[in-house]
């Protein structure tokens, strides 16, 4: 039981880690030793050393790990609420309507999807909100998709047919009887939504594009770490492997969920 959890688990105790270090470190992500700048590791009270311009690269690789996982959150929660009532609503409603909202569905998804986020960040500004939004949008054609397909099954079930004969409003039917039905399956993609969006916001930030100072995030801190590699390589290491294990792992686990509810 718990090796099939293990990936979960490693992210919730990375995604721990992240959120009470900063309690327990004497130096805050954005804090300058300025005696200690380029310090190796283990020296003196930066257990991974300091930067070129002396942060402690522990509390950025924290401060990272935590900006990077909220963004995924929340883009990918903004992906899952506009799936499903894209894709909710075009297998209920069918005919014409479904016919047209997956073609836009279509259209979309033959356009290059970072090119979208990158038009965003540049027309809007470089928020740290808009990269929620912008992300989240451009990942909920797949969610849309899947849930269009599940409810089209839905609706020839004996329960829901006997529903609509009793005459129950298609709202109360959606929200009742198709939405708990295809929680597990959303919950599935959800989690495989989780690691595509870590990678578009950690490419954004390797790009300036994403999350600005004085945050970082994990992205921001390989790109850091390849322009200095030669004289510290740990400056890339640990958070390019960080962003591998919580890519892993995230991976693992959603299509887990996918083989369990498909």
């Amino acid at each position: 039981m718990l090796r099939r959890h293990l990936p979960l688990a490693l992210v919730l105790l990375i995604a721990a880690l992240a959120l009470w270090l900063p309690f327990l470190l004497p130096w805050s992500y954005d804090q300058i030793d300025w005696d200690a700048v380029r310090a190796p590791a283990f020296s003196g009270s930066h257990i991974f050393g300091t930067d070129d311009i002396g942060r402690d690269r522990l509390a950025r690789l924290a401060a990272g790990t935590r900006i990077t996982l909220m963004v995924a959150m929340a883009a990918a929660l903004v992906s899952l609420v506009v799936g499903i009532a894209w894709g909710a609503t075009a297998g209920w409603i069918g005919g014409r309507v479904d016919e047209l909202m997956m073609r836009i569905v279509d259209g979309l998804y033959s356009l290059p999807f970072m090119f979208i986020v990158i038009l965003l960040m540049v027309v809007f500004g470089r928020s740290i909100l808009l990269v929620f939004v912008g992300i989240g949008l451009v990942e909920w054609l797949t969610m849309a998709r899947v849930v269009r397909g599940q409810v089209m099954a839905l609706k020839q079930r004996p329960f829901i047919l006997a529903a609509e004969a009793a005459g129950t409003p298609s709202r109360a039917i959606v929200l009742r009887h198709i939405l708990p039905n295809i929680a597990g399956v959303a919950l599935a993609y959800l989690m495989l939504t989780v690691p595509q969006v870590v990678m578009v916001e950690s490419f954004l930030s390797f790009l300036g594009l994403g999350v600005q100072e004085p945050l970082t995030s994990l992205g921001i801190l390989v790109k850091e770490g390849a322009d200095d590699m030669d004289m510290a390589p740990l400056g890339l290491l640990l958070p390019g492997g960080l962003l591998v294990l919580i890519l892993v792992c995230l991976t693992i686990e959603g299509e887990r969920l996918r083989d369990r509810f498909s």
